[in-house]
């Protein structure tokens, strides 16, 4: 179900009563928005308020009906790494910290899956709440290089395929995150290039949004390697997807920046509220939230599409 469907005996677990839970039904067009505030320094603020919150959704302010802290609510994550050539020499350092990172970010609740991405993408482990499991999975991380002619991996493609980065991002959101319901994150591992894919990364982009994915991209590249490419890209899929762009360097290791990401999404807020005016046309409408406060960085998304 997609969240920006027809909540239609939408339920949602309010509060925990002597042992019971207290269900909340909802009937109306509900669109709901996760995100986090950072203050000036950069920490994460967990204690705003709903009147802290301003919602303009195409510019028209929008009366915000639902608000919550969303610290516990299930999370399913997709990793999607990247074994091109260029990472030949980082994926060993990959294995150790996404396992770590499994090990200590996912609750009883919670799911992930594992995706291998270069000349071809694969699934090397689906959904699962074990960190055994996803610890296998990274085991199984292998370089993926072209061996020449036509590939037509998950998504097909007539082109010489390199490194399929926009195809891995669409195939975890299109294919994988779509029919999920909640909080849905991808978090890729990879050093921006992208050599062959047959979408584009706009396509891959509207692929987050109908999901309602958020897209954190870790730019991790080999000095060491000529031709490593940059984050132009992973900046554009994480801006408008409300995630956000890690580098790993001497003094941001990789291990810090999943402990980061980890920090991020127990800090979030949940906003709902029901869109005044506009046809349900299946067209794009942005999105702006924001605080009284210009200090304050709000990480949502840019938008939304309005299905029928």
């Amino acid at each position: 179900m997609n969240m920006h469907q027809r909540y239609i005996g939408f339920l949602f677990a309010a509060a925990t009563l002597s042992g019971q839970e207290t269900v909340i039904k909802v009937d109306v067009d509900l669109v709901n928005v996760f995100c986090s505030v950072r203050d000036k320094r950069g920490a994460y603020l967990k204690d705003l308020e709903k009147s802290h919150f301003t919602v303009l959704e195409d510019g028209k302010q929008q009366e915000i009906r639902y608000f919550t802290r969303e610290t516990d609510l299930p999370l399913t994550i997709g990793l999607l790494v990247d074994v091109s050539k260029s990472q030949e020499n980082l994926i060993e350092i990959e294995k150790r910290a996404a396992a770590q990172f499994f090990e200590k970010m996912l609750r009883p609740k919670d799911m992930a899956f594992l995706i291998s991405f270069g000349a071809e993408a694969e699934l090397l482990q689906d959904y699962t709440n074990s960190a055994r499991l996803l610890r296998q999975g990274l085991d199984g991380l292998r370089l993926s290089v072209p061996t020449g002619g036509l590939h037509p991996g998950p998504v097909p493609t007539s082109r010489m395929r390199g490194t399929i980065l926009y195809d891995a991002v669409y195939l975890a959101a299109h294919e994988k995150l779509k029919s999920e319901v909640g909080r849905k994150v991808v978090v890729v591992i990879t050093d921006g290039v992208d050599t062959g894919s047959r979408v584009k990364v706009q396509e891959a982009i509207v692929a987050a949004h109908k999901s309602d994915v958020i897209i954190y991209s870790i730019y991790y590249a080999d000095t060491r390697y000529y031709g490593a490419g940059n984050d132009s890209d992973l900046k554009k899929m994480a801006d408008e997807t409300g995630g956000r762009v890690f580098h790993v360097g001497r003094n941001n290791t990789l291990d810090d920046i999943f402990r980061q990401i980890q920090e991020e999404m127990r800090s979030q807020y949940l906003i709902g509220y029901s869109p005044v005016g506009g046809e349900r046309s299946g067209a794009f409408r942005k999105l702006e939230i924001k605080t009284a406060d210009k200090d304050q960085k709000v990480l949502a998304r840019k938008g939304y599409y309005a299905s029928r």
